[in-house]
């Protein structure tokens, strides 16, 4: 084992490694810049190159395409957001479902107000041209996502199903988010697995107006407004 190994078993990063990964967030912060002047479109390997000194050559044994720059950025932010809704669901007991859906919903929108560049690429902003790698980090992080909010839905399901329409099938679904609910949560009927979607959209709703800068000028408290919605959907799945 040479030297570099031992200290990546230890978990200790040697020199070299330190300098690469922080190189490595330098040019993923410049590509968010690059997003939040000239939108989506405008990420240039090529002009974070220049911007950083570094030949094109250099850069890209990085990032060898553009493309593997923006799945890294997507992968990096679905996780730290994913991280953010979990911890935040997780504080709140079993035992309270619409605490934990509550936490969830202001996780969103606390996050996305932190990180406004990273929540329009992720949620709102596709890059012209780029298509992410089937069943890559971007897809897993993303299934992992849906999955805990369904999952959470799915433990409030036995107060909210005697307040929603229940006559929802399987088909009446995009067959990959079925079979990805299935085979994550197979004990989740079909209705609850619609009332997920739902509750996301009215999650995401005020959050995604608030980071285009919809909501100011017509809500002196956005945060006042958004936990308002929050509590009326804890509300309206017959929860606490």
């Amino acid at each position: 084992m040479t030297i570099d190994e031992g200290r990546r078993v230890a978990g200790v990063m040697s020199r070299r490694e330190r300098l690469r990964a922080e190189t490595s967030r330098d040019i993923k912060a410049i590509a968010l810049r690059q997003m939040a002047e000239g939108g989506p479109g405008a990420i240039s390997l090529r002009g974070i190159a220049r911007e950083m000194g570094m030949t094109p050559r250099a850069i890209y044994s990085y990032f060898p395409t553009r493309d593997d720059l923006i799945t890294a950025l997507i992968s990096g932010i679905a996780a730290s957001l994913a991280e953010a809704l979990e911890t935040a669901s997780n504080a709140v007991p079993d035992t309270d479902p619409g605490g934990r859906l509550l936490a969830w919903g202001q996780a969103l929108r606390e996050w996305a107000l932190a990180h406004p560049e990273s929540f329009r690429l992720f949620y709102g902003h596709p890059v012209p041209g780029y298509q992410p790698p089937e069943d890559g980090p971007v897809d897993r992080t993303a299934r992992r996502v849906c999955r805990e909010l369904t999952r959470l839905v799915a433990a409030a399901w036995p107060h909210a199903r005697h307040h929603q329409p229940e006559d929802t099938s399987w088909s009446d679904l995009h067959p990959d988010y079925v079979a990805k609910i299935q085979a994550d949560l197979p004990d989740v009927p079909p209705a609850a697995a619609a009332l997920a979607l739902r509750v996301w959209g009215r999650m995401h709703g005020l959050v995604a107006l608030e980071i285009d800068g919809h909501i100011q000028p017509v809500a002196g408290n956005p945060a006042a407004l958004h936990r308002a919605e929050m509590l009326d959907l804890v509300r309206s799945l017959g929860l606490s």
